[in-house]
């Protein structure tokens, strides 16, 4: 367990706007923070942080929270996982404690596989470093090839030796389990006996953009063994390839910094980039371009530089990818390195300064590239000329923005020497094309949501629950609030009428505190909130609000539950979003919160108290169903009337607030 003193320190020390940068490139917007949902895929962004209150919310996907529940819906950590990665990033030092053989059953099956991956990525090391034959096999090959010490750590580079069970047996030895050795493919077994996916083989990790190891690469060292010259994880539970880049982790910050993602092929042209400098560099590691990869930069930049080698084959096929990166509404330049280099190579052969120069100078817009690259095999040749303005126009077909399409279709008719016109022809064509595949793939999933099968459980359910939508409110006002005095009108009775007559009332006019309120009149009807979580945080906020003392975050944030944290911080949050509408400069007039005030809480109490005299009436009229006796009856019939009474009460105070 860590100490609540430690938690508290993490809290304290935490900044989330600092935590989230590392994952979205944060904008400012007014006092607040905005970027891309790093959970949906969006047009605009509405991912909101603030960094006064230490919050974040995501519009998008409803989700929302404090720092820690951001560590754990992103990078699916748990509670104390996400505590001992904040004390790492900000240096807090936690008294670890060995875990015992119960404990380690405890774990899930997702958190023992990130434990696993963590020693097998430092047992990789201690290979490389530390023994002879690493020192002699591994590390001069990386010399061989030119890396610097400082870099191998950087990117946690490791060795596995040929024998066929070391890893294995070092993980057993520590008290690691077999199935998730197995699972996280880092053993096999064959005929009874378990070994090492991984040997004779230099081991780069594939880290999380939070340094989580979810896999690992290997390449071969001896090369006249007929093996795979790259070998990588296989997919499991925590390694999916396609949502992966290899170099993330080390390339994030500098990405946004320098608001472009460079995008190469392997593991060592990142690392040789980076260590020349050159750190905002990711790998797709040999496997095609993904959405969900293309998504992971797009959240911290909107501009990606793709570097190809001379290989013309492998190059037609990346254009593909292109593609998609216009489809997600990014900016994309291309980069031909000369023949027969590569990256790792290039970035050998010449100096920083040179590189950088070469970059700049021959980055080219994906145009111009594409037009070039195609129009060696359309030379004279009017059929595979029209063919490759084709493709040309399908790419620009892609790009969501409208104004971007039109730049690109004049760029286009100027390189291909083609009239505007026609090729505008030409783009709507391919357009309406889109949209019809578009509207087919929606009628076809709407096809499948219809024929799902629906429980009479789901049928039943409402789209929403009136009485927690109040409870909600009250929370709110607790929260922003609480300790606030304010005019309220309220009403005396002044005369009760025989028979149905609805009750004669007065408006009178008095100050009160919005907490005391509350509590005064959930008191008087002794009324608990039908919500748990709600329940849970009015009790926690009460005793601070009835001192009239303003709520502090920084102070409760670290003891709440992560449920909690996401309701305050979407409470909070709202009030930002509503914020940003800019009435005003719309010359729309609204009365400001503060003017409503006592309205608004009068109205939230009535149609709370309003709502259980109808619930405890239904009910009283349930059981009239089950009577036995005469006298039960007439008892049953003088409550419903009691509370049929104080209903048109509630009502007429209700329906006269203005």
């Amino acid at each position: 367990m860590i100490k609540r003193e430690t938690i508290e320190k993490i809290f304290d020390t935490a900044r989330v706007e600092e935590v989230i940068g590392d994952f979205v490139n944060l904008k400012r917007a007014g006092s607040n923070l905005k970027g891309y949902s790093p959970f949906n895929d969006e047009k605009s962004p509405s991912f909101m942080v603030s960094p006064s209150k230490q919050i974040w919310k995501d519009f998008s996907s409803g989700k929302g929270g404090n720092v820690i529940s951001f560590l754990m819906e992103h990078e699916r950590m748990t509670y104390p996982e996400a505590l001992r990665w904040l004390a790492k990033r900000y240096n807090i030092e936690i008294e670890e404690t060995e875990q015992t053989e119960e404990e380690r059953q405890q774990q899930t099956e997702r958190e023992a596989m990130f434990v696993v991956l963590e020693f097998a990525k430092n047992w990789y090391k201690a290979q490389l470093f530390e023994t002879e034959l690493g020192k002699s096999a591994g590390l001069s090959y990386f010399k061989q090839r030119g890396f610097r010490q400082e870099t191998l750590q950087t990117f946690e580079t490791g060795f596995s030796s040929n024998q066929y069970d070391a890893l294995t047996q070092a993980a057993l030895n520590k008290g690691f389990k077999k199935e998730f050795l197995i699972k996280t493919g880092l053993t096999l077994e064959r005929n009874d006996r378990l070994i090492d996916r991984f040997r004779g083989r230099i081991m780069f990790p594939i880290q999380s953009m939070s340094g989580r190891v979810l896999g690992f690469g290997g390449r071969i060292l001896d090369s006249s063994l007929k093996t795979a010259k790259y070998i990588n994880s296989p997919e499991n539970e925590v390694y999916h390839k396609s949502k992966i880049l290899y170099g993330i982790n080390q390339a994030k910050q500098a990405i946004v910094k320098e608001d472009q993602c460079i995008l190469v092929e392997g593991y060592t042209d990142v690392m040789a980039f980076y260590q020349a400098g050159i750190k905002n560099t990711v790998a797709s590691s040999g496997t095609a371009l993904t959405i969900e990869q293309i998504q992971l930069v797009k959240r911290l930049t909107k501009n990606i530089l793709v570097i190809f080698d001379g290989d013309r084959a492998g190059i037609k096929a990346a254009l593909r990818g292109i593609d998609m990166i216009l489809e997600q509404g990014l900016n994309v330049k291309v980069l031909l390195l000369p023949d027969g280099e590569d990256p790792d190579s290039f970035s050998k052969k010449v100096s920083t300064e040179d590189l950088i120069l070469f970059l700049a100078d021959h980055t080219q817009d994906f145009i111009n590239f594409k037009a070039a690259l195609l129009q060696e095999d359309a030379l004279n040749d009017p059929i595979k000329k029209g063919e490759l303005i084709r493709s040309i126009i399908e790419s620009i077909a892609k790009i969501p923005n409208s104004i971007q399409q039109e730049i690109y279709i004049k760029e286009v008719a100027r390189i291909m020497d083609i009239s505007e016109k026609a090729l505008f022809k030409e783009l709507a064509i391919v357009l309406k094309g889109l949209n019809r595949r578009l509207e087919k793939d929606n009628l076809r999933k709407k096809q499948k949501e219809t024929l799902k099968p629906v429980s009479p459980e789901k049928q039943a359910q409402p789209k929403y629950n009136k009485r927690e939508i109040l409870e909600r409110e009250i929370i709110k006002l607790l929260i922003l609030n609480g300790p606030t005095e304010i005019e309220v009108e309220d009403w005396e009775i002044k005369d009760i009428p025989e028979g149905n007559a609805e009750p004669i009332i007065e408006k009178i006019t008095r100050k009160t505190i919005i907490a005391d309120e509350i509590y005064k009149q959930l008191q008087e009807d002794e009324l608990e909130f039908s919500n748990p979580l709600f329940n849970q945080l009015y009790n926690r906020l009460i005793p601070k609000s009835l001192e009239h003392q303003d709520i502090d975050l920084k102070q409760l944030m670290p003891q709440l539950s992560e449920e909690e944290a996401r309701l305050i911080s979407d409470i909070l949050m709202e009030e930002e979003k509503y914020s940003l509408a800019n009435w005003g400069d719309r010359q729309i007039e609204v009365k400001t919160k503060d003017a409503t005030l006592g309205w608004h809480l009068m109205d939230v109490l009535l149609n709370l108290r309003r709502l259980l005299l109808l619930e405890l009436i239904n009910e009283q009229k349930e059981n009239l169903k089950n009577v036995e006796t005469d006298q039960t009856r007439i008892n049953i019939f003088n409550e419903i009337k009691d509370y049929l009474f104080l209903f048109r009460l509630v009502s007429t105070k209700l329906f006269r607030l203005a």
